[in-house]
């Protein structure tokens, strides 16, 4: 899909609106086009790869004042562009970043994208297609155009993407040094500066309520707080599996999780139980098991949501400028950044 859009006070046409790219892009050409200052850019330390994979020469970013219009509404937004070096028939990729952050839904089969305006009105932007054509048809005569671009590294002959992202990948701090903070035991890193541990301290320190060391420590939670409820087909009839048999270590695990979860309050003893499911044992990485429960037979008696959560792709587009990343592994009680 192929828009126009106003950035730095100029109409850009060619605008490609690319929901497989990672970055907002502009290319070189566009960037002088707009008469803007080398000065402005900022440096940009982490590596592009095109869809031919080949690694794409990044100059910089800049953050330009970007408007979409329909010529009966509007909406101005700040966008991050990254400024490269690579032949292309447009002037700019318009990633994930940008569609995902302003809510904007594109139409492919329709040729249009919607998005809504800071007064509640809905922008429609109508892609020109006679323009998308020309850029087409110019991509293939150029054999250098640049559809999409990714920030994974591209895979090589003889050697795996895994590998090479193992490579590029920062290591983990293995050294944690333990600190009592609010009465409680928190493990951090080693490798983190002074100041830097002073700040995680904080932040544990003023959030200290939401960590739980065990199922007890969530009790009496308010249902008029936070409250699920189940939608079924009614049409359906209720399923009670039947009986599996443990061994004696697995009987152990499953008496003692369930008496955690009965000491909680959160399950309870039912006598009469229209649908039956059995508890499923899996074996964790550190040699303890870990307890589910099979509900294969009640998902199907329950609608697919329509809005399940936000896919990786989003998470990860609106982490990627982060300086710090952390971990948390709630079943390891754990957490590393």
């Amino acid at each position: 899909m192929v828009i126009s859009l106003i950035a730095a006070g100029r109409r850009v046409h060619h605008v490609l609106v690319d929901q497989g790219s990672s970055a907002d892009v502009m290319f070189l050409t566009t960037f002088n086009r707009l008469r803007l200052s080398m000065d402005q850019l900022k440096p940009y330390v982490r590596r592009l790869y095109g869809l031919t994979g080949n690694e794409v020469e990044v100059h910089g970013y800049v953050e330009l004042s970007t408007t979409f219009t329909d010529n009966l509404s509007s909406r101005t937004t700040n966008i991050r562009y990254l400024v490269v070096y690579a032949p292309s028939a447009y002037n700019i990729l318009l990633g994930r970043p940008t569609l995902n952050r302003l809510g904007a839904v594109p139409f492919i089969r329709h040729m249009k994208m919607k998005l809504r305006s800071l007064e509640g009105t809905v922008i429609t932007i109508v892609s020109d297609q006679k323009e998308a054509k020309k850029c087409y048809e110019n991509c293939l005569k150029t054999r250098g155009g640049i559809f999409s671009i990714t920030s994974k590294p591209p895979r090589e002959d003889g050697v795996t993407r895994e590998e090479i992202v193992r490579e590029n990948r920062p290591e983990v701090a293995e050294g944690v040094v333990e600190k009592e903070i609010g009465g409680k035991i928190f493990k951090l890193g080693q490798s983190l500066s002074g100041e830097l541990w002073n700040q995680i301290s904080e932040v544990i320190a003023r959030h200290l309520d939401a960590f739980a060391w065990s199922a007890a420590d969530m009790s009496d939670i308010d249902p008029d707080f936070q409250c699920h409820h189940l939608t079924m087909d009614p049409s359906v009839r209720p399923v009670r599996q039947s009986r599996q048999k443990f061994n004696e270590e697995k009987r152990q695990v499953i008496w003692e999780e369930t008496e955690k979860l009965l000491k909680a309050g959160h399950i309870k003893e039912i006598q009469y139980s229209e649908w039956l499911a059995n508890v499923v044992l899996v074996k964790k990485a550190n040699g303890k098991w870990r307890m589910c429960v099979d509900f294969t037979d009640l998902n199907k008696a329950c609608p697919k949501d329509s809005y399940p959560l936000p896919s990786i792709d989003a998470l990860v587009d609106r982490d990627s400028w982060c300086m710090l990343l952390n971990f948390l592994d709630a079943f390891s009680a754990t957490t590393r950044s």
